[in-house]
């Protein structure tokens, strides 16, 4: 079955209310259709004369800025030549003059299900100036890539906030970026006027190579469907001195440091929990970012189950792995991280402090990982009535 974006369902219908508005595109080079004709070039060809500005998230309007605080400036769109204000620059929060000039923002990005990944408190911020404003949101729904019924992880904690993560959610969220948007809207108390365009034929148990749609990297270090898979544990790694895969052609799917010893890891990680993924050893040589030119040794994470893969608890165990093995060598990453100059990065990944701790001092791994079932439960009850498409 071929899902339809909420995009082509705007193309195809668009609602009588939208008639004369003046219009905002939120939006990035992942904002095409099935034809991978960008939204920009749609919706001014649908709306003539309408759309007035266009914003971009992190990574820039071209996805081109490689890794995090690098900054975007205002620019103008060369084929439209529309103003595109940088929602990733001086400042991370639209300002009510960007908003001057319409009255309904649309919002056409792809997110990856994880709670760090920075576009759904792009979307949030442009949520509360537009309730402050008076201005409408309209938001676009797009697949959750990595599928909308498995959720994971512990539940932020508020002393954890921060630009990857500013609300009590777990790491897999299992919603689509137009429930999270309601969620927000009504559990967070942001009361903007938010309307989300469905799609058609999503189904929750899909995961993005089962929507027949094109996959476009919505940021440079999200290159496939696989890698989404994969990151709702392995950006943990960017927490530590431990390499992500940043500067290779598959971040976050590969990991390691000239410090490890595969043999060791896998050992002190246990083969009884590989389940639904194999780790397979290898070395590779980072063109940039951690350990750049440096021989690592690590592993590449193959998915081959993934309805019982739990990308979290596993990256976790490893991390508590490497721990135990290499005392002497891992190392947590030291500020700044995403504009926070004092708090530890791997706090504000993993989203609290006493798991890092515990995890940091060799606790037993399942115990940790029940001590956040019940937050998880709450948060699973609380977004049933956010869900867009039903379980079944």
């Amino acid at each position: 079955m071929h899902v339809k974006t909420g995009l082509e369902q705007l193309m195809d219908a668009p609602p009588e209310w939208l008639r004369g508005k003046r219009l905002g595109l939120l939006c990035n080079p992942a904002s095409v259709n099935r034809h991978l004709i960008h939204a920009c070039q749609l919706i001014g060809q649908r709306f003539p004369g309408k759309l007035n500005a266009l914003f971009s998230p992190q990574h820039g309007f071209f996805a081109e800025k490689q890794d995090n605080m690098i900054e975007s400036d205002h620019m103008r769109d060369p084929h439209s030549n529309l103003e595109v204000y940088s929602l990733y620059g001086k400042t991370r929060i639209p300002t009510p003059e960007m908003l001057d000039d319409i009255d309904i923002l649309v919002v056409d990005i792809q997110d990856v299900g994880t709670r760090v990944y920075t576009f759904i408190y792009t979307l949030s911020y442009c949520m509360e100036t537009a309730a402050k404003t008076g201005k409408q949101i309209l938001v676009l729904d797009r697949p959750n890539p990595i599928g909308g019924i498995l959720i994971e992880g512990n539940c932020l904690q508020p002393a954890c906030s921060s630009f990857v993560g500013r609300f009590p959610i777990p790491m897999r969220h299992g919603l689509t970026i137009g429930e999270l948007a309601c969620l927000f809207n009504q559990v967070f108390e942001i009361n903007c006027h938010l309307d989300v365009i469905r799609m058609k034929g999503w189904k929750r148990n899909m995961r993005f190579d089962d929507t027949g749609l094109p996959w476009v990297a919505p940021s440079p270090n999200m290159p496939t469907p696989a890698t989404a898979l994969v990151y709702p544990g392995q950006v943990i790694w960017e927490g530590t001195n431990i390499s992500e895969g940043r500067g290779t052609t598959q971040p976050f799917e590969i990991f390691g440091a000239p410090f490890m010893d595969p043999d060791k890891t896998l050992k002190a990680f246990g083969l009884e929990h590989q389940d639904g993924f194999v780790l397979r050893e290898l070395a590779f040589e980072p063109v940039s970012n951690k350990w750049q030119a440096r021989l690592c040794r690590g592993f590449q994470i193959h998915v081959t189950n993934p309805n019982r893969y739990r990308p979290y608890e596993t990256s976790l165990r490893l991390l508590q792995a490497m721990l135990r093995v290499y005392p002497e060598f891992v190392r947590w990453k030291s500020p700044p991280y995403e504009y926070e100059h004092h708090r530890l990065p791997i706090n504000l990944i993993i989203g609290d402090q006493d798991i890092r701790k515990r995890i940091e001092q060799l606790d037993d791994m399942t115990d940790i990982i029940n001590s956040w079932m019940p937050g998880l439960a709450e948060f699973d009850g609380l977004r049933q009535d956010f869900l867009l498409y039903p379980m079944t």
